[in-house]
């Protein structure tokens, strides 16, 4: 049943956990699983969280942020105007909100910035098969996506995990500034005296964040962070896996609009597989703590 309601966002907001840790690079290379639930720290992808590229720096934080808020309010306002925005007591939306509430607080470690954020989880009645989320947290299901699919709850936190990655990592960010010094011609007088009109371009750039293509490795490092959350959350590691099955059969014969940007395929099968039993521990012991 759809519920039809006039536009409300649903906001999960949570303050992150207030732990430190140290960065480190590279990956664990086979870390056991008991010894896993014991790291205050990101125990799979262990990147430099303060990791930025010069052509990123371009594009502020806030700007970026601000735009996708803009751009998410936008996509609220038609979708409700279309009467395909679900309520917050739509069961389905309840769903998607539980699932984030044992995922965002541990969020922080891998952005400082995500303690600010004002999260926000909504799902939009529609046949598409996709999800994302915005830079500043704004997370977007479609049904079609937990109604084709079959998702149970621990393959949707896989999802949201994903989703929620691509943002902490700033990956959108860096996509956007590449696209943004293109357009200006690379003008290297703006990056000698500051900003200039880079920076206020990414103000209008809003449109751009529901249709970028991630490189190969910004999904390697969201499937693994978004792994490790999900496991953090108490989800089964496992669940990864089958959902990128899923995927794979669903998208036999008709184009995915979630795989147009999110390519699967045999080695992200097998680099989940490899990388499940090291946050197995984490799982284990969020679940013993409840």
């Amino acid at each position: 049943m759809c519920f039809l309601c006039d536009l409300k966002s649903s906001t999960v907001a949570m303050e992150a956990s207030d732990h430190r840790w140290s960065a480190r690079r590279g990956f664990l290379r086979a870390a056991a699983a008991g010894a896993a639930t014991a790291l205050a720290g990101p125990a799979l992808a262990q990147v430099d969280v303060g990791k930025s590229s010069s052509l990123r720096k371009l594009v502020p934080a806030e700007q970026l942020e601000s735009a996708a808020s803009q751009q998410y309010l936008q996509m609220l306002r038609e979708a409700s105007g279309q009467k395909a925005l679900l309520p917050a007591a739509h069961p389905q939306v309840q769903r998607l909100h539980a699932i984030a509430k044992r995922m965002i607080p541990h969020a922080a470690p891998w952005n400082e910035r995500a303690r600010e954020w004002k999260w926000q989880v909504n799902l939009i009645q529609s046949d598409q098969i996709n999800a994302f989320c915005m830079p500043g947290g704004k997370i977007a299901f479609y049904t079609g996506i937990l109604d084709q699919l079959r998702l149970d709850d621990d393959e949707v936190a896989m999802i949201m995990g994903h989703e929620m990655a691509h943002a902490l990592r700033e990956h959108a960010r860096e996509r956007v500034a590449k696209s943004t010094a293109t357009n200006v011609g690379l003008r290297l007088g703006a990056a000698l005296l500051g900003l200039g009109d880079l920076g206020d371009a990414a103000a209008n750039l809003g449109s751009q964040l529901l249709t970028l293509k991630f490189s190969r490795e910004d999904e390697s490092e969201a499937d693994l962070v978004g792994l490790e959350l999900a496991a953090r959350g108490a989800f089964k590691p496992r669940a990864s896996v089958s959902l990128w099955q899923k995927m794979a059969a669903a998208q036999k014969g008709r184009g995915l609009e979630f795989l147009s940007t999110h390519p699967s395929g045999p080695t992200r099968i097998r680099e989940l597989e490899a990388n499940v039993p090291k946050v197995q521990g984490l799982y284990e012991d969020a679940l013993r703590r409840g």
